[in-house]
């Protein structure tokens, strides 16, 4: 239920079709995201499951896995 949520989320943000993210997709090298897109993303997932990421939890996060994992560990 994480994964389909964050997954639709980076889709969205990074306008690239959801099918194509699966957990160990890499956020910069496999989905191209940018710095400006993983900070306009953490700020959406942290609305979404009212919770905050630190910048230094932000910079481990690495694949689409990292993220879901935070999420469920931290919601």
């Amino acid at each position: 239920m994480v994964f389909e949520k964050v997954a639709t989320r980076i889709a969205k943000q990074l306008d690239i079709d959801a099918s194509k993210i699966n957990m160990e997709s890499r956020l910069i090298e496999d989905l191209k995201a940018d710095s400006l897109d993983l900070v306009e993303l953490v700020m959406d997932l942290e609305q979404e499951y009212d919770l905050e990421i630190a910048d230094e939890e932000l910079e481990s996060m690495k694949t689409v896995a990292d993220i879901v994992t935070f999420i469920e560990q931290h919601s």
